[in-house]
């Protein structure tokens, strides 16, 4: 399934059929993104959350809860809550990379400053905390705050394990785990357990949203040095000017010589690029076939996600959520 072949996109489907329920999340979140004292949370926290995006963390939340039955209110609080925690590691994640511009806006932290990005982020998170609390389940509350703190973790190991050339698969899926697949099964396995749907389905919902993120991660980083600036917004090879040691390089680094260790030493853990560097860079991971490896571990992880959504109920959410991990990997296809 290629991008060309779609007159409307999984997401904006699953966005159409949750419509209702995404209103109601858009009111909430502008109701608790307020602040009496200091105006300059809502600035910040509206210039990120009104820059557009699929919005995809909190329809998944929603259609979880929606495939289990669920027909009580707190499902909309679940996905603010999950807006917001991801809205906070935005803003914060600009302040670490120093970033000026996200969505093809400038960033929260170029238009005011680092202090204001990260404060922000504390009291999103902080809100986050408030409407997990008023579902009244324990459970949720557990779910969210490892997530949260899975997401932090992540990132900071991410800190010293990019420009390490020791840094192994293992280790690049525990960090993607913790910066982008925690949310997408907590995300996943919430709309479940407040819908009160059996182990095993809530269980199948926390493996559909973290192969589903895992996926989404593999395809982002091999787009990095595969893919068309016009179609991704990102210049090819960001990753390796920014010395990030992503999935392609870590297999290409596997399968190097003397040689071509020092070729990645130099440029990933040293930082002394030069004109040339991304075309070599490139030409090994042509030479070791690092990039179609990854695009076959994206896929089976886009087969694993869908796999998990047999123990579902049949639905036509469950449908949409299937086309869903197809169109993660549709770019690489």
């Amino acid at each position: 399934m290629g991008l060309d072949q779609l007159a409307v996109r999984p997401h904006e489907r699953l966005a159409a059929y949750l419509a209702d329920g995404m209103a109601a999340v858009n009111v909430l979140i502008r109701e608790r993104m307020a602040s009496e004292h200091a105006p300059r949370i809502p600035e910040v926290t509206a210039h990120l959350v009104e820059a557009g995006g699929k919005r995809l963390r909190p329809m998944l939340t929603l259609a979880a809860a929606d495939l289990c039955g669920y027909d009580g209110p707190y499902h909309i609080h679940l996905a603010a809550t999950v807006e917001f925690i991801h809205t906070a590691t935005l803003l914060h994640d600009d302040v670490v990379d120093e970033s000026a511009q996200r969505r093809g806006r400038p960033t929260a932290n170029l238009l005011w400053d680092n202090k204001s990005s990260v404060l922000v982020g504390d009291y999103l998170f902080s809100r986050a905390f408030q409407l997990m609390v008023e579902t009244g389940s324990l459970r949720v509350l557990d779910i969210l705050s490892n997530a949260s703190a899975t997401i932090a973790e992540g990132e900071v190991l991410q800190l010293t394990a990019a420009q390490d050339l020791r840094t192994d698969e293992a280790i690049y899926l525990q960090v993607v785990r913790g910066k982008t697949a925690a949310l997408f099964s907590a995300a996943t396995e919430v709309g479940g357990v407040i819908a009160g749907a059996p182990e095993e389905q809530v269980r199948a919902l926390f493996d559909y949203g973290d192969a589903l993120g895992i996926a989404f991660q593999i395809v982002d980083d091999l787009l990095d040095y595969s893919g068309d600036v016009t179609a991704t917004g990102k210049n090819v090879g960001d990753d390796f000017r920014e010395r990030k040691l992503t999935l392609p390089v870590i297999k290409a680094v596997a399968k190097s010589d003397a040689e071509e260790r020092a070729f990645w030493s130099r440029t990933i853990e040293k930082g002394r690029q030069q004109e040339g560097d991304l075309e070599h860079a490139m030409a090994l991971l042509r030479r070791h076939g690092a990039l179609e490896a990854t695009r076959a571990e994206a896929l089976a992880w886009a087969a694993k996600a869908k796999a998990a959504l047999e123990l579902l109920p049949a639905h036509e959410v469950r449908d949409m959520l299937r086309d869903i991990a197809d169109y993660v990997v549709a770019r690489i296809s």
